[in-house]
């Protein structure tokens, strides 16, 4: 302690906010840490490369039924593969409108129709246990062709009621281009927000020992007399 020349005892300006400034230094770097590993999360699993779609239609059925949310994360074309479920805006198809369809054929694939409802690829028939097989419906189109490089065939799910590349076979083989892919739908299962949530945490822990350090910087620099609250600022000899 120490007096001023009226008698007033002071607590010393050193020892003021001591403990606001302690619980700055453990919070600031707590905080820090967590964003960083954020920034690593969010980097590692794309979560701001995403956007959320309502299914409308009925083309991609029994997968994905009208109405149902999904998750669609930006692709690079080189990492497009086959079966993928894409969302894709074709210049002069559907309107303008972005659609869902999977991708049966890459760049180079010889993709053919049998019996009108199975699919080879390369020669070899491939299993599709998500297609929604309608006997009673038309069979659409044949096709046999060979994918140009750098597009993709496209086909719905629900192949008796799917506008796909079966119907544009008089341009580009009925493929689309892999630049027109807006993105690949994510399994829900796989979606995670950790990285936004974990980062949201370290800001505010970060913005609270901002504000704790500020608090103990200004509490240490008034000095506060210890008898005020009883006496006044100084006390009579």
């Amino acid at each position: 302690m120490s007096s001023d020349r009226r008698g007033g005892t002071f607590v010393q300006p050193q020892r003021a906010g001591r403990g606001l400034r302690v619980a700055a230094w453990v919070l600031i770097p707590v905080g820090l840490t967590l964003l960083l590993g954020a920034a690593a999360g969010i980097t590692r699993t794309g979560v701001l490369d995403r956007e959320r779609i309502t299914v409308a239609g009925d083309a991609m059925q029994p997968t994905y039924r009208p109405g149902r949310q999904l998750t669609v994360e930006r692709v690079d074309e080189a990492e497009i593969r086959r079966g993928d479920v894409v969302l894709v805006r074709v210049p002069g198809r559907y309107g303008g409108a972005p659609v869902l369809q999977r991708v049966i054929g890459l760049g180079g694939d010889h993709v053919e129709s049998r019996d009108g409802t199975r699919v080879a690829v390369n020669g070899e028939e491939i299993d599709e246990p998500y297609v929604l097989r309608d006997k009673f419906a038309p069979a659409g189109p044949r096709y046999d062709v060979t994918v140009p490089e750098g597009l993709l065939f496209l086909l719905g799910d629900h192949r008796a009621d799917a506008n796909d590349s079966r119907y544009f076979l008089g341009e580009r083989s009925g493929s689309v281009a892999a630049s027109d892919v807006r993105g690949r739908v994510r399994d829900e299962a796989a979606t995670s927000l950790w990285p936004l949530a974990l980062g949201a945490f370290g800001a505010l822990l970060t913005l609270l020992g901002v504000g704790l350090g500020i608090g103990g910087h200004l509490a240490g620099r008034r000095p506060r007399s210890a008898d005020a609250a009883t006496t006044g600022p100084y006390r009579m000899p």
